[in-house]
């Protein structure tokens, strides 16, 4: 077996499972409940769905086009290296931004509950988020190897603990008096149960990660396909059971109030105070995982897009034995991560991942004859991911005002940066 490609199933699964598994379900999940009540499962499962029709185009299109560049290289491949292909890399390295802002936010509420440094939450969680990210940087910097031995230790501890937590909430489903929460009669309309799902889709963002390590992958024909579905397929159904366990361990009132740390509220009815200090921890250990690994796929990222030439070569630089782009993504989440509030991160990393997973999608099915592609799979996949887009912001638009402009924004900023590059590029070659 070549050393290049040592990756196998399961540790591809791994992957998939440790990058979707990281700070977006103890970032978000309060806050996709009040939206979706006692049809919460469902928003989950919505989600999940298109995740998995998504993750079946990646997987055609890693085996196609197997590249540590992953989702940069599919833009290129179906777009061209222009403007189009451009500002949607420039989205995909905003979008990592906005995840980092949306684990920070995490790690600084669930650091709160466990000690407070001033007594006041907002101060205290900004102080925390900010120190996780300035650490993770400097971890990044000292040794990049690190992160990976970081991360490997981090899935384990978080799988462990989240299963236990799901063991023990089922059991203790069997004494709640909150069960008839999850009753349809505790479900808002269609459209809200569907925001709910999209608000939380930075949760399953994660699978993409897949497709960086796909020129690694043991027997990719068959182990890729195998690695983005079972991923997938078991993280929806985690999620699932956890949202379950928590509408059924706390009532309305008590997830509204905990939204930001609820996933560890809804252990206290059967594991107690241990059992929220324990979680709250796995929150900060998967969180600040999440922040490392992130933080270095953000940079890498960031260095492909300019190797492409579509962004500026300064990003190519090396700065203190890293490229400069981890310090100016470590630089623009600090400011992101103390400028928006939690329901504004997580609207923004989802409109924008909706919207690549489109395009993906979209690549996918440019690409059908090109990579074997079952045509409807694809183009299930650009419907929904469509709707649930321009859902998402029509919805946040009335909701979240701020959140849906910065989202617009986010979006714009990315095409409106690479069409002035590529202006330029023009005209200095015209000028040479």
């Amino acid at each position: 077996m070549s050393k290049k490609n040592n990756v196998t199933l399961i540790g591809a699964i791994g992957i998939g499972i440790g990058g979707m598994v990281g700070g977006g379900i103890f970032a978000v999940l309060g806050l996709s409940i009040s939206l979706s009540k006692g049809g919460a499962p469902l928003a989950f499962a919505i989600a999940g769905f298109i995740a998995l029709i998504t993750s079946y185009s990646y997987a055609k299109l890693s085996v196609a086009y197997p590249s540590s560049g992953g989702t940069v290289t599919f833009m290129n491949k179906g777009f061209g290296r222009g403007i189009f292909s451009g500002g949607t890399n420039n989205l995909l390295w905003v979008s990592y931004i906005i995840m980092l802002s949306l684990y920070a936010s995490a790690f600084g509420t669930y650091a709160y509950t466990l000690y407070s440094i001033t007594g006041k939450h907002t101060l205290d969680q900004h102080i925390y988020a900010s120190a996780i990210i300035i650490l993770a940087t400097i971890i990044n910097y000292y040794n990049v190897k690190i992160v990976s031995k970081v991360e490997t230790l981090a899935v384990s501890i978080k799988m462990i603990i989240l299963l236990i937590f799901v063991a023990a909430g089922v059991y203790g489903l069997f004494f709640s008096n909150n069960l008839n929460q999850l009753s349809t009669e505790n479900w808002p309309d269609f459209w809200h149960l569907c925001i709910g799902g999209m608000v939380i889709f930075v949760a399953y963002e994660g699978m993409e990660l897949i497709a960086n390590v796909s020129p690694n992958i043991v027997n990719p024909k068959k182990n890729i396909m195998r690695a983005y579905i079972i991923s997938t397929a078991i993280v929806v159904i985690l999620y699932v059971v956890i949202v379950i366990v928590t509408v059924g361990s706390l009532t309305f009132s008590n997830i509204k109030n905990a939204q930001d740390y609820v996933l560890a509220e809804a252990a206290k009815p059967v594991l107690g105070l241990i059992g929220f200090k324990v979680i709250a921890i796995a929150a900060l250990i998967s969180t600040f995982s999440a922040i490392n690994a992130t933080i270095y796929g953000g940079s890498k990222v960031n260095y492909q897009i300019a190797e492409d030439d579509e962004l500026p070569h300064e990003f190519t630089k090396i700065f203190l034995n890293q490229p400069i782009g981890l310090f100016v993504t470590s630089i623009l989440t600090l400011i992101i991560t103390n400028t928006l509030d939690l329901s504004s991160i997580s609207t923004s990393g989802s409109a924008g991942f909706l919207l690549i997973f489109m395009l993906v999608n979209t690549v996918a099915y440019l690409k059908r004859k090109e990579i074997n592609n079952v045509t409807f799979l694809s183009v299930i996949g650009i419907i929904f991911c469509g709707i649930a887009f321009l859902g998402l912001l029509f919805q946040q638009w009335y909701a979240n005002r701020i959140g849906a402009i910065f989202a617009i924004s986010m979006i714009a900023v990315s095409y409106i940066c690479e069409f002035i590059f590529k202006l330029k590029e023009k005209n200095k070659n015209i000028t040479n």
